[in-house]
């Protein structure tokens, strides 16, 4: 058996940066809170429960009597506006991991709407970053996910600023954005997807030809896994995986080529310990 691991896996520079300003806050001793979960990877999020940091759903969970001596991590996603301006007024310690190509779309989204434009956000409406997002836009902004909800797009007596989930799929922005374009008068439109996933959607496209089976692991919840895999599975057999734990002998049978990837919140450790389960079903050769 042999073993070929996509070119672009694992961790991304945004989550890098995320865990990086968690740690720091851990080492330095102080009492931490992450506003929703740091990234979306429940093993990190169990490891960092572990070493005392807390996970809140809302900045209002802090009591007054605690605010001194505790900070709060905004996470890789982002948060809403108001979840800002809410802890300036209580005087909460903030540090901000939001995701800077995500950063970047909030901005751009609020000073389109401070223009009187409309907004146009593509990506999953539940899904914490569109949420972010949506909170930098007063909330209005039209979510659209898929080709079906195009039908709530009308000609709006009002130019259009259109933007990405930075994890939504290429092939799909490809041609929603222009179906878009072709359905409003007045209309900019900025792909917002962030390059390292631009170039983990390439690079399982490319691995996914020459194998096997790919094995795909990340988070269940994970937007950018989820798509890999959906990209994968239209290609080749695929499994999609959290950890090592998740992956049975039976799955392997018959695989002469397995190709490997991982979703941008999966910690190198993960993909190790699931290669070297791999490896212990025959040779490999890499």
């Amino acid at each position: 058996m042999k073993i070929q691991v996509a070119e672009h896996s694992g961790y991304c520079y945004g989550v890098k940066r995320a865990v990086n300003i968690l740690e720091s806050l851990i080492s330095d001793h102080q009492k931490v809170y992450t506003l929703g979960p740091i990234i979306h990877n429940k093993q990190v999020t169990d490891y960092y429960e572990q070493n005392g940091v807390l996970v809140i759903d809302n900045i209002s969970d802090l009591r007054d009597n605690e605010i001194e001596s505790v900070s709060v991590v905004i996470r890789s996603h982002g948060a809403p506006k108001h979840i800002y301006d809410e802890a300036a007024a209580r005087g909460i310690k903030i540090h901000d991991a939001t995701c800077p190509y995500v950063k970047k779309i909030q901005n751009t989204v609020s000073t389109y709407t401070t223009k009187g434009y409309n907004i146009i956000i593509v990506g999953n409406a539940v899904h914490p970053e569109v949420i972010g997002i949506n909170g930098w836009c007063e909330n209005q902004a039209l979510i659209i996910e898929n080709f079906e909800q195009l039908e709530l797009i009308k000609d709006f007596n009002r130019p259009t600023c259109v933007v990405a989930q930075t994890t939504y799929s290429i092939k799909q922005w490809e041609i929603l954005s222009k179906e878009i374009e072709s359905r409003l008068s007045d209309v900019i439109i900025f792909n917002t997807i962030c390059h390292a996933t631009e170039q983990r959607q390439q690079a399982v496209l490319d691995l996914a030809g020459k194998v096997d089976l790919m094995v795909v692991v990340g988070g269940k919840h994970s937007s950018n896994t989820i798509k890999l895999a959906e990209l994968c599975a239209k290609q080749v057999k695929t499994i999609h995986i959290e950890t090592k734990d998740d992956l049975i002998s039976v799955d392997l049978i018959g695989s002469k080529i397995v190709g490997i990837t991982a979703g941008a919140s999966t910690p190198d450790w993960i993909i190790q310990s699931v290669i070297l389960k791999i490896e212990n079903e025959g040779e490999v050769i890499f």
